[in-house]
């Protein structure tokens, strides 16, 4: 089968789950406008990882579309990626009531649908953004503030580079030297590289 059918089975089976509280029938479930499974090039190298929906997304359907979203959007372009040379995605593909972290119930549940989408997508990196992604990934707790920018392996040969949820920028404005904007900025520059690497084939998987 095509990627894009595989993808299509994997979305058709989020509409329909009912595996943990934030469910098709359930009473949050009943809330919910859409499911997010996630969008962009299931051909890319690079996958982008966030936590869950907020509202905007649970009203499009689309994942990373609202002020944080946006500036997502803006941080890739900062460094001539556009939302469609990458794959986005959330660990949950519903959303949490009033935007509260998942809960590891509903990250477990979710977390085969992640794990189907990425081995159909087959990346090369993964960009976990903020910590609850992150944490699924090294599969302990870490300080995001500690962590980002560094390098990790995970499944054997898939590059693990943390950066901090846009939101967490919204919160801390500041593009003085050593805030989160400008070590993200100096992040997505390595990424930018990772991407020219991988496209040119200059690294191995």
């Amino acid at each position: 089968m095509k990627k894009e059918d595989l993808m299509a089975v994997i979305e058709g089976r989020i509409a329909q789950c009912q595996m943990c509280p934030l469910g098709l029938l359930s009473p949050l479930g009943l809330l919910r406008k859409n499911t997010v499974p996630g969008e962009g090039n299931l051909y890319s190298p690079i996958l982008f990882v966030g936590e869950g929906p907020g509202e905007e997304e649970d009203n499009q359907g689309r994942p990373f579309v609202g002020k944080a979203g946006q500036l997502l959007t803006k941080i890739l372009e900062s460094v001539n990626i556009a939302r469609e040379d990458v794959y986005i995605a959330n660990m949950v593909k519903c959303r949490p009531p009033n935007n509260r972290v998942p809960t590891s119930l509903e990250i477990q549940s979710c977390s085969q649908y992640l794990l189907a989408q990425i081995e159909v997508i087959n990346p090369r990196m993964i960009v976990p953004l903020g910590s609850t992604a992150l944490n699924f990934f090294l599969g302990e707790d870490q300080q995001i503030t500690k962590v980002r920018g560094r390098e990790f392996i995970w499944k054997g040969n898939i590059i693990i580079f943390p950066m901090f949820h846009p939101s967490y920028l919204l919160r801390n404005p500041s593009k003085e030297k050593g805030s989160p904007k400008d070590l993200t900025w100096q992040d997505i520059k390595k990424v930018r590289k990772y991407y020219d690497d991988f496209m040119h084939g200059d690294t191995q998987k």
